[in-house]
């Protein structure tokens, strides 16, 4: 026997409809790439978003066709993804940071049909544009006052123009709510990115699990700013919470220097903010040099990288801003554990808090994880014992877009299906998760992911190396860098300047490894693979030494 409740689809439209219906004159603030400060309501955003709908529609956008952007945050920004997402098209969000190689190659792989994107970004497009083989035309996210008049490139749009020709006279369609809304592609994996394609439902689900109490806690009484990019992994749901719950947003566009989000937060008011650890270090410094303090944030989400005990610290005893520490993935959408106290925390010596804090938290609610041994039988949740991490959830990715039937899946004893993280993490008996390895050979700098195994086969491509190895050695500023172990060729006469030299046009710039160590001889095992974690062992603290202690034993 069914249940007799109404029947309404879980769909990314309804938050902006909710929002201007009963949040309509909440702000929502950016800081332009033209340089001036916007500010607009919710109500305004659906209008607009509605407009965009129309001009996709006029341009012959489909269901299922793949929009991609290359933006900061901001509000045009925020109105596709409402306006593409809501009209049954596909947001395709692309992280402008990588290489132009891999951005072509990700707009192709997913066969975008147009591509939005800010003008800081006209190098890029112009450098790709000749390449992505789909793309019908490219809209650049300004005002005809501001279009560039020379880009030399064809098929080019302007988004005010699209907007003021478009009505904004739309219903948006009741679509499947299983319906693909939003692609992002991780960098977390060697070889080519891959594309996670989440659906309304998921991204609802997660919007829901997210916002609750024991997770992010939000609610129409806050100013969000959310500095983890809308590229990366959809600013972690924040622009779909924001809505859900009626906060006033807002955004920073491309300035991400301490002094600008520093005026911005106290300039708004903002009572939370969302960032990696390298964006939070630039804010403390200049809070510091200043000498000034928050006068409203009162919490700040850190994830992307573990938060240092000395950052938690310098927020909540100095400045009275609560660390929430989190962790997820982009196959997560991608929230999987945030670090909430349980009631018993509470009263805890500040110490012990503190080492609560500093781990990863717990999952939220609709994603389970378990850690296994070698021989995938489920390890104890003791706090000690320490397991490869394995998650399952309503928002947890179940296949790779256009990956021809290779599935991430692991199946376990019982016949369950689970996605395995590539993290080494331990469980305690409260449900706390801690990360204390990856079994991935990724270096995560600054919350980005740089593949170790790229960097290796360009080191390979130089006749003078014999044998390359990439680890990620600790840093003061970036959490990791990456870092070359290296075996001439015999009689070859190598340097460290001409082998970093050897990775300019190769990739993106803030890849290239920050050092070089020549030894002779890399260690192997029974495999003929490279023990890396004796690298590690040896070499892990390396770029933390005084140049005059870095040598090679």
């Amino acid at each position: 026997m069914n249940g007799l409740m109404m029947q309404k689809k879980l769909l990314i439209s309804s938050l902006i409809v909710h929002a201007d219906r009963h949040h309509g004159d909440t702000q929502i603030v950016s800081r332009r790439v033209e340089g001036d400060i916007h500010r607009y309501t919710f109500r305004d955003c659906h209008r607009r978003a509605r407009q965009m709908a129309n001009a996709l529609t006029s341009l012959g956008v489909k269901p299922s066709d793949r929009i991609g952007t290359l933006a900061w945050n901001g509000y045009r920004h925020l109105e596709l993804y409402y306006g593409v997402s809501g009209m049954g098209a596909i947001l395709h969000t692309i992280n402008p940071r990588l290489h132009e190689d891999q951005v072509a190659y990700i707009a192709n792989h997913a066969e975008d049909q147009y591509v939005f994107f800010d003008l800081t970004f006209l190098p890029l497009i112009k450098a790709v544009a000749g390449r992505c083989n789909t793309v019908k035309a490219f809209i650049a996210m300004t005002d005809q006052a501001h279009m560039p008049t020379d880009a030399g490139i064809d098929n080019l749009l302007c988004y005010e123009d699209l907007i003021e020709q478009s009505s904004s006279v739309y219903a948006w369609p009741v679509l499947d709510e299983d319906a693909a809304s939003t692609l992002c592609y991780t960098s977390g994996t060697t070889g080519n990115p891959k594309g996670v394609l989440y659906s309304h439902r998921s991204s609802m689900l997660h919007t829901y699990a997210a916002a609750l109490p024991d997770a992010l806690n939000c609610s129409a009484r806050e100013v969000i700013l959310p500095v983890v990019p809308m590229f990366h992994v959809n600013a972690w749901g924040l622009p779909y919470i924001a809505c859900m719950v009626g906060a006033k947003l807002v955004f920073p566009g491309p300035a991400l220097d301490g002094k600008s989000l520093y005026e911005l937060l106290e300039a708004e008011q903002v009572t939370l903010s969302a960032g990696v650890p390298t964006v939070w270090q630039g804010l403390l410094s200049h809070v510091e040099e200043t000498g000034q303090s928050f006068s409203s944030m009162r919490r700040t989400i850190i994830g992307g990288a573990a938060c240092t005990p000395a950052m938690l610290r310098k927020f909540q005893e100095t400045y009275g801003v609560a660390v929430l520490h989190v962790w997820g993935m982009t196959e997560l959408s991608p929230m999987g554990t945030i670090c909430t106290m349980k009631a018993r925390h509470v009263e805890m010596p500040q110490e012990k808090r503190y080492a609560v804090q500093s781990k990863q938290g717990r999952a939220v609610y609709g994603v389970d994880m378990k850690i296994v041994g070698a021989d995938g039988m489920e390890l104890p949740w003791d706090g000690a014992t320490s397991g490869d991490l394995l998650v399952r959830g309503h928002s947890v990715v179940r296949d790779y877009f256009r990956s021809e039937g290779d599935s991430p899946l692991q199946i376990d004893h019982e016949g369950q299906e689970w996605f395995p993280t590539g993290d080494v993490a331990t469980i305690d008996a409260d449900g706390f998760m801690q990360i204390t390895d990856r079994s991935k050979d990724v270096i995560k700098s600054g919350g980005e992911w740089i593949g170790s195994i790229d960097l290796e086969n360009i080191a390979m491509a130089h006749p003078a190396v014999s044998q390359a190895a990439c680890i990620a050695a600790k840093h003061a500023k970036w959490d990791e860098r990456p870092l070359l172990i290296v075996v001439r060729k015999q009689q070859a006469d190598l340097t460290r300047e001409e082998l970093l030299a050897f990775y300019e046009g190769k990739i993106a710039k803030w890849w290239t490894p920050d050092d070089v160590v020549f030894v002779d001889e890399i260690p192997l095992g029974a495999t003929g693979k490279i023990l890396k974690n004796q690298l590690r062992e040896r070499f892990g603290d390396f770029l933390m030494q005084p140049a005059e202690c870095q040598r090679v034993a």
